[in-house]
Order: structure tokens, then sequence, then C-alpha cells
């Protein structure tokens, strides 16, 4: 059996380079033969988490960027796996409701940049991987990358600052497997892919990786938010954070709600961002979410907070454009042969563990 949990920095990265090799081989050998792919966010739905692994933002609109293509929320390679989900699927469809805001509002503190990306993606969990957000955020290698992904100026992508994430989501489409049984029965593509997996041959699980994937959709929640992130130093973080703990936000006035994420206190105030990139959405939060205090202009997304008028404004505003949740589960449940199946869990587990290592 293949182990490489417990093995040097200078022997993974070895192992590193010798996995990249067999993948590269995979690769082209897949190129070759072809495959049956499709672009569908769709519960049962299988990927490969480890192609783009760093860069599952090419492929799922998570966060706010600068594209003429609106028109897209996932276009991630799927493949089909199962038969007749349909009844173990749940559906949980939310619309516009007038003088109602339907999500949630989130803040969170951030110690440092690591906490930041890790609370953003908070809600996508990969089966396999301890650090998720690193499938997306890996890829992010400047701070310039960083800092027009999370709205900030560069020169606040520092280990010298802390942050406050601040978001406020609109839910439309929710969409869950319940628990997959035993005996569930695969389409006959999958089953002859499966076929083609032989254990202690580690090459013919990556090809199944490359053609298949590595986990399948488990959950799903589409919709919008808005996010902004406040940058502090930390003296003033660690008050600001003592006094919302000991307090609550509720409990705050608004106007010492308002002093906290304010030029008075944060060093800067991040770009009230889209996670869709909807332009028209984006200039009206940087229209109505402004604050005038004497010659100074600074945007907050706390305005909105406790505004019914302005929440009921937004409500219909954010329509259903970006992938705000993701579970993914590995392909367990598609091997009925047990040592098939431990193989191929071993086989992933560790190259799975490699690139968390080598981020």
């Amino acid at each position: 059996m293949i182990r490489l949990r417990y093995l040097s920095i200078g022997m993974v990265s070895v192992a590193f380079r010798m996995w990249w090799r067999a993948l590269l081989l995979v690769i082209v050998t897949v190129l070759l033969v072809g495959s049956t792919e499709g672009d569908t966010l769709q519960v049962g739905q299988s990927m490969d988490l480890m192609s783009r692994y760093g860069y599952l933002g090419i492929t799922m609109k998570v966060v706010g960027r600068n594209e003429s293509d609106a028109g897209w929320i996932f276009r991630e390679p799927t493949y089909d796996v199962f038969a007749n989900l349909e009844p173990l699927t749940v559906h949980e469809t939310r619309s516009a409701k007038k003088n109602t805001f339907d999500g949630e509002f989130h803040m969170e503190f951030c110690d440092n940049l690591v906490q930041l990306m890790q609370a953003y993606f908070r809600e996508f969990s990969f089966e396999g991987l301890d650090k998720p957000w690193l499938a997306f955020t890996n890829g992010w290698n400047s701070p310039e990358v960083i800092a027009r992904n999370m709205g900030i100026n560069s020169s606040f992508v520092h280990k010298d600052y802390c942050y406050v994430l601040v978001r406020l989501s609109r839910f439309w489409d929710t969409v869950k497997l319940a628990r997959i049984p035993n005996n569930v029965n695969l389409l006959d593509s999958m089953a002859q892919e499966i076929n083609n997996i032989y254990v202690d041959n580690v090459t013919s699980v990556l090809m199944f990786t490359k053609r298949v994937g590595t986990h399948y959709i488990n959950s799903f929640v589409t919709g919008n938010s808005l996010y902004q992130v406040f940058v502090y130093r930390k003296p003033v973080y660690l008050r600001i954070r003592e006094r919302l703990k000991t307090r609550g936000i509720s409990n705050l006035s608004p106007v010492e709600l308002s002093n906290f994420f304010s030029p008075w206190y944060a060093d800067h105030m991040g770009q009230i961002k889209v996670a869709s990139g909807n332009k028209t959405v984006q200039n009206w939060a940087a229209q109505k979410l402004a604050v005038h205090y004497y010659i100074f202009t600074y945007p907050s997304l706390l305005k909105i907070h406790g505004d019914p008028k302005l929440l009921s404004e937004l409500n219909g505003m954010l329509q259903n454009e970006a992938l705000l949740q993701l579970e993914l589960k590995r392909l367990t449940p598609v091997f009925k042969d047990p040592v098939k199946r431990e193989w191929f869990n071993e086989i992933l587990s560790n190259y799975l563990n490699l690139l968390e290592v080598n981020s």
C-alpha cells in the first residue's frame, strides 16, 4: 500500500514530481481516447478536483471579476454517474418576496490573510481536503491577485494586518442529496469505467480520475452576494473583536457600529464587491451604500444592516448568478468491490495530501 502522509518534505517533493509525470501521461492518453463530459451543476455529477486544484475560480463563479460573459455559474467538466437520483434529490427553491430579504448577513473576524481566505470559502467543503479554500486560492500567487479578488489595495495584503469580512448573501436554489444507499444504480458507462481500474495499478486510478473525476456533487447553493473587507492594525482589531464578542452586534448603537467600520478605526476599507461581478448591482452598491461624513465619503456594507428599504430593493437585484456553497464527496459509493474501493481511496488520499502539502 502507498502511504505518503508521514514522508519528509524532501521525499514529498520527489513523490509530487513523480505524480505530475504520471498525470501528464494520463492527460495525453485521455486526449487520445476522448471522454464523455458536460458542465452541469447538478447533484450526483462527478468532477475531477485535482486537475484544476488552485484554479477552481476559473470554472466556478465565486468572486467578482471583470468579464464580458455573465451568463454562467458553473462550467467545470462533469460526468454522469448515478442512475435515477431524483428520488434522493432535495430541492429548495426561493424567489424574491416583496419587502422581505431572503438571505443572511455575515461578519467574520480574521487574524491574518490565511483566515480571510478560509472565511471567504467557509461554505465550500471537499471531502479529503483539510484546507478546501486552497483549491481556489492556491493560484492567487501575487498580492495583486488577492487584492483584486478581495476588493482591497495590494499594499494591505501583508502579515501586519488583520481583516473583517462582511458579506450579505441572497439565496436562490438549494439542492442536496439524501444519503446514497449502498445499492445505488450506476449508469452503464460508469460501470465500464470502474472495470478499467486495477488494484495495484496507480495509472489506472489516475486515468479514471481524469476521465470521470474524483468527487461527486453532494449539495450546492446558488444566488448572489455582496462582500467587503475591512483592514485593521492588530490592536484596533482586537479591541473591536472583543467589543462585539461581549456585546453582540445587535446591542451596539448604530453610531458605535458605524464608527468601528469607518476610516476612524480601519486602516483601509475595501470596495463593495458582487460575487457574480454584476455591474448593475456593483453600481447600485457604490451609490446607495456610500457614507458621507463631512468631507469624507466611503463605502460601507454595514449601511444596509437593519435598513428594510435598502434590503427590499437589493432583494430583487441579487439574482441567481453565483455559486455560494458547494459540498463535494469522494466517489466511494460507486465501488461495489471493497478491495477496489480501498485502492481508489488510498490513491486519492495520497494525491490530495500531496496537493495540500505542496501548496
